[in-house]
């Protein structure tokens, strides 16, 4: 595909055609085999069986499972709830240590149970939690630290292990864009107490709506059931406090039909990550997250830093031109969960502490990825983004945010 502009002048901000006709987006839903998806719907209209654990709830647990290497799944409604209930059965109370560059249902499932979310700061390099930055956050109330394993790719897993043995703490992580990734060869799914899935729509494997909590732990999959299901251990036998976090057949369906096009999703997000890598090599002040490739990924986001002193555009405005050309880049996780209420009001001085964060959430662009967009598009992105890097002394004086 040839790309019809060529100058700043061309470009949808100034009046141009825009290039794409249709937005495209970061995170379009995979839908796998329509036909498997609508048969297995059928079925559980036929059986009248919608929700409590029915069986295609059960086979997509069991297969979840089977694929991350544990000994239990337990399905839920949405990965939120799926941390909520996971943080409480864990027994986190008081204080628990997290990184304030992640989505803000992170912080927000502690919250909600009152329990206090302090920030801590990331390493630049992998953006996940920087294990050198909490030994000095803990205090008396400290029970726990909740790691997030950004855009798929691992925290420092073990330094994490070992300061939470030294100090008495209970770790658990955050694995919402972590389905389908290793660690040193062992599928994320497997560390800390537990961890927790998304499989929201935006996910590369979704169910609709949906999340899982996984763990090797007996005791913690039984309680995680009960308060999955109001407590109940039968019928009509409560012995738990609990909440309704079970998800339905339906989105089982969805997600039994989406593991079974795991490796064409992924291959194709590969193949985008290769096509994004190749086409803004070369692009001043431009750099491209990457990934691991000896390690299982699933290659579901493409994430950009960009340094405005080379670029001579801020990424925001960047963001401006990409869509007036309805390509939907975001910034993710903008402006860090530290300057979102109520943590803004509650920490006002959380800045001071999150210089790395701070200077990421003005550096991160992501841009569509997934089945929706093909390598002649993301040729189109990149040349876009060429052109406005390029023309960035005469773009610069026109763009008012």
């Amino acid at each position: 595909m040839i790309c019809k502009k060529k100058y700043f002048s061309d470009l949808a901000i100034f009046g141009g055609t825009p290039t794409f006709t249709e937005k495209l987006h970061v995170g379009r839903p995979n839908i796998g085999n329509r036909e498997d998806l609508l048969s297995r719907i059928n079925d559980i209209l036929d059986r009248k069986w919608l929700t409590n654990h029915g069986i295609y709830v059960q086979e997509f647990e069991q297969r979840i499972a089977e694929f991350v290497g544990v000994k239990h799944c337990i399905a839920t409604c949405n990965a939120t709830v799926a941390l909520e209930i996971a943080i409480r059965a864990v027994g986190l109370t008081g204080e628990v240590i997290v990184p304030s560059f992640t989505f803000i249902a992170t912080p927000h499932a502690l919250q909600w149970q009152e329990i206090t979310p302090v920030f801590c700061d990331i390493d630049p390099q992998t953006h996940n939690i920087d294990p050198n930055k909490i030994v000095q956050s803990i205090t008396p109330r400290t029970t726990g630290i909740i790691g997030v394993h950004l855009w798929g790719r691992p925290c420092d897993v073990e330094t994490l292990s070992d300061i939470a043995h030294t100090y008495g703490l209970k770790l658990m992580f955050d694995a919402a864009h972590a389905f389908g990734c290793s660690h040193q060869g062992k599928m994320i799914g497997s560390f800390g107490e537990a961890e927790v899935f998304s499989f929201h729509a935006t996910k590369f494997l979704n169910t609709f709506e949906g999340g899982a909590i996984v763990t090797n732990s007996d005791e913690l999959a039984e309680k995680i059931r009960l308060m999955t299901n109001f407590g109940f251990a039968g019928y009509d036998q409560v012995i738990y406090i609990g909440t309704n976090g079970k998800m339905n057949e339906t989105s089982a369906a969805m997600g039994l039909t989406s593991l079974e096009s795991i490796d064409d999703f992924v291959d194709v997000n590969y193949r985008n990550y290769k096509c994004y890598q190749r086409e803004l090599a070369d692009i001043t002040g431009i750099s491209l997250l990457s990934y691991d490739e000896t390690e299982q990924f699933n290659y579901q986001y493409i994430v950009l830093e960009i340094e405005e002193s080379k670029t001579q555009i801020t990424r925001d405005n960047l963001i401006k031109i990409l869509h007036s050309e309805n390509i939907i880049a975001r910034r993710y996780f903008y402006p860090g969960c530290h300057r979102m209420e109520p943590y803004k009001s509650y920490f006002p001085h959380a800045k001071l502490l999150l210089s790395e964060t701070e200077k990421l959430a003005d550096k991160v662009v992501l841009l569509p990825t997934g089945t929706s967009v093909n390598e002649d598009e993301i040729y189109m992105i990149s040349q876009i983004i060429r052109i406005a890097v390029r023309e960035a002394k005469n773009i610069f004086p026109q763009i008012t945010l």
